[in-house]
């Protein structure tokens, strides 16, 4: 090779990195492009179940009755807090106000949906609901069911 010319082109480590870079980047990436990572949806189960251990406390917390209304599409849970005590429903209520000192509405983002759902859920002054159920959120697995227990109104 003639002295003075120069030879470009990439280190043996500058290919490593760059391969390296573009596998955790298709690892991270090509998930959320098809739509199928559940993250959506496990986000969503996961603030329901918030909202509802909260709408227990605060049933407690008020000594009066709180509602969880379920509606579809989109997938929402709206909640409201009795205006009277003893109430055996919300209709005399006002919505119940979050920690954040908004409404305590949660709404599903993109095509995330109930897939079984009660009309309503209606914890009493001792946060025990009607009755237990199971919702199902569309895109998980059973496994991860949200289960509201009868006797308790545990929330899990």
């Amino acid at each position: 090779m003639p002295y003075g010319v120069k030879i470009s082109g990439f280190t043996l480590i500058e290919l490593v990195v760059t391969m390296l870079l573009i596998g955790i980047l298709a690892v991270v990436i090509i998930p959320k492009w098809n739509g199928s990572s559940g993250f959506d949806e496990r986000g969503f189960r996961d603030q329901v179940v918030a909202g509802l251990r909260y709408a227990q406390k605060s049933a407690i917390a008020s000594r009066r009755t709180v509602c969880a209304s379920f509606s579809t599409p989109p997938a929402q849970v709206s909640f409201r807090i009795s205006n009277v005590n003893g109430a055996a429903d919300c209709t005399a209520g006002s919505t119940l106000i979050g920690p954040n000192s908004n409404a305590l509405v949660v709404t599903a983002t993109g095509g995330t949906s109930f897939a079984t759902l009660p009309a309503s859920i209606i914890f009493d002054a001792a946060g025990r609901p009607g009755s237990g159920t199971t919702i199902n959120v569309s895109g998980l697995p059973a496994a991860l069911a949200i289960t509201l227990e009868a006797e308790t109104g545990y929330v899990h």
